[in-house]
């Protein structure tokens, strides 16, 4: 009798990060515990349909179209002539980055048709996704972060470069407010690269961050859990001086423009202090099940919280599994404990009553 768990393995979507998402679903659906789970590979296109495929090298486009059954059955998605669908699924690991995917938007689906899924809910996807709303919630409780300006597509007067300076400092950072992978983000030295970032940020968003630059290292904390949720020891990231700061190249094309530095040759103090940090951002976000979270740390000894990720990387050179890797949790365990975090925390909310009847 097969008693292992059907997982929906749901990657690539209407994103600029299409392709980070379909490297880590890779790497999920290698290192997923086969003799727990059975993985169900739903991919979307970029244009936004989903198909059930069976190779995740593969174009997704070839796997049979997939439709949503909303009536809660046994089969959540099915073909357009209902010949086949995923069948029953336990839950659903979305391995999406960026809008329609890490934005709350898909968690939204998948709670509606009463699917279990790992990673945050529609509240912490979508305020963690909008780096300004981010920025707002961490400074209300008390976690630092850097200062900001943000400029809207709308904005009749867009701040000029000299109130930038004034209010930030030189460079400043022009960021979309709702992207991630350091997609449409500039480093800004000048008026003229000024308007240049502007305008190729605006390209990917409707919204626009200004933000302080600080000089300093660049670390990363790993959080996994709920009500006792843990904080990893901080890993570092080293990037070469042919870059001015974590660019998508740096990121995921050029094999030399890092060093990955586990565990971060930081002070243990201040490793304690990250990790309280770290966790503070996350509660104060509405995280869930787990997340990667990015901070600067000045010579000084300062610290900046920078973002939070709600689905963080899982490629080979991904830092969330390596940052769990350093206390013993294997990429195959880690895997194990996100699911079954999201499937506990699944049934916890199906125990609230939903019929509500007063006594008149």
């Amino acid at each position: 009798m097969n008693t292992t768990r059907r997982i929906g393995l749901l990657y690539g979507g209407k994103s600029v990060e299409h392709e980070i998402s379909i490297r880590s679903a890779h790497n999920v659906f290698q290192n997923i515990d086969k003799s727990l789970f059975t993985p169900v590979l739903i991919g979307i296109t970029k244009t936004g349909s989903w198909h059930l495929v069976t190779d995740i090298d593969k174009d997704i486009s070839t796997g049979a179209a997939l439709n949503l059954n909303l009536g809660h059955t046994s089969d959540t998605f099915v073909t357009n002539d209902g010949s086949i669908g995923t069948g029953k699924l336990d839950a659903i690991f979305p391995v999406l980055h960026g809008t329609d995917g890490e934005d709350g938007s898909i968690q939204g689906l998948l709670q509606t048709v009463n699917l279990p899924f790992a990673g945050s809910g529609v509240l912490g996807s979508a305020v963690a996704m909008d780096k300004l709303l981010s920025k707002r919630l961490l400074l209300q409780a008390g976690v630092p972060t850097s200062k900001y300006l943000t400029i809207d597509a709308s904005s009749e007067k867009p701040y000029v470069y000299q109130e930038v300076v004034t209010a930030l400092g030189t460079p400043f950072m022009v960021k979309p407010i709702s992207l991630g992978s350091s997609v449409g983000v500039s480093k800004v030295k000048s008026e003229q690269e000024y308007q240049q970032a502007l305008d190729q940020t605006l390209r990917y968003d409707q919204g626009v961050l200004l933000e302080q630059y600080i000089s300093g290292r660049e670390l990363e904390c790993a959080v996994l859990g709920n009500t006792n949720a843990q904080a990893s020891y901080p890993g570092e990231i080293i990037i070469s001086p042919r870059y001015e700061f974590y660019t998508y190249d740096a990121k995921y094309e050029d094999p030399d423009a890092v060093e990955i530095k586990i565990p971060a040759e930081i002070p243990e103090q201040v490793a304690n202090r990250i990790k309280e940090l770290s966790l503070a951002s996350y509660r104060a976000l509405n995280c869930e099940d787990f997340a990667r979270v990015d901070l600067f740390l000045t010579p000084q000894n300062d610290i900046f919280i920078n973002e939070i990720n709600t689905i963080p990387g899982f490629t080979n050179s991904s830092m969330f599994p390596s940052l769990w890797s350093q206390h013993g949790i294997s990429y195959q365990d880690l895997i194990t404990k996100i699911l079954d975090l999201a499937i506990e925390r699944f049934q916890q909310r199906e125990t609230l009553n939903r019929d509500y009847q007063e006594n008149l």
